[in-house]
């Protein structure tokens, strides 16, 4: 068992579960009874709560794990209360947050593919969501876009449109999941969570997560020098790396 004071960070879709699945029962068991002992542990995701305690099997997930930090740490608890929270429409202000989900929507409705579900944009606290095929679609839906995606490049493409038309407004674009991309003011990435840990007294934050390359929503904390980052294709490799870590 480690004799540092540590801190296991996780990303929930790709290394916790499987993308927009709930977290397996044996690897759920694996991380509470041989993680926890071992180290404090925390959850960071791009989404907001009510998602993140979908997968993680219920909101007691907050009292589970030491840190929750929901919407990048834009929404934030430890110990199972919550410490801040955030949002997007202060910073920004309704006028110029319009217009920009205006574009998208004009933006989209050009867009065509294999198929269109509902919910293209959907409104969090701290960013914008923003699914090309729709938040509503099946399951088997959601596994073809990410296959045509990669081909297509619908996602990557919108974003550069973007870009283009709001050079100035402040705002970072990060791919993560398999159907959709956030959208939030520069610097609420997902190292937007470690001022939390500030003067926490940690001396390792290790953080795993699978969407580390650029553009992917893992990418800015993975390299972050406030943490060891570990990059993870799916739960099986996320647990043998734990394995590793810390010697169980």
């Amino acid at each position: 068992m480690p004799s540092k004071k540590i801190l296991c960070l996780f990303d929930v879709d790709g290394t916790l579960t499987k993308p927009r699945n709930k977290i397996e029962p044996h690897f759920e068991e694996f991380i509470y009874k041989k993680i926890k002992p071992c180290c404090l542990i925390g959850i960071v995701g791009g989404s907001d709560m009510k998602k993140i305690a979908e997968q993680m099997n219920g909101y007691e997930v907050i009292k589970k794990f030491d840190y929750v930090f929901a919407e990048n740490g834009l929404v934030y608890f430890k110990n199972g209360v919550e410490v801040a929270r955030v949002s997007i429409q202060k910073h920004m202000g309704e006028q110029k947050l319009q217009k920009f989900i205006n574009y998208c929507l004009g933006y989209l409705a050009k867009v065509y593919l294999p198929v269109k579900r509902g919910t293209f944009i959907e409104f969090r606290n701290g960013m914008l969501n923003i699914s090309p095929i729709g938040r509503s679609c099946s399951q088997s839906e959601r596994d073809d876009f990410e296959r045509y995606d990669k081909v297509n490049h619908v996602r990557k493409d919108m974003i550069e449109a973007l870009r283009k038309e709001f050079p100035d407004i402040g705002l970072t674009y990060s791919i993560g999941g398999q159907i959709s991309f956030d959208v939030f003011p520069d610097g609420w990435d997902k190292t937007y969570c470690l001022q939390h840990l500030e003067g926490e007294g940690f001396e390792e934050i290790h953080f795993f997560g699978d969407k580390t390359d650029i553009g992917g929503n893992d990418h800015e904390i993975f390299h972050d020098s406030r943490t060891i980052g570990h990059k993870v294709v799916d739960p099986d490799d996320t647990k043998m790396q734990l394995i590793d870590l810390l010697a169980i």
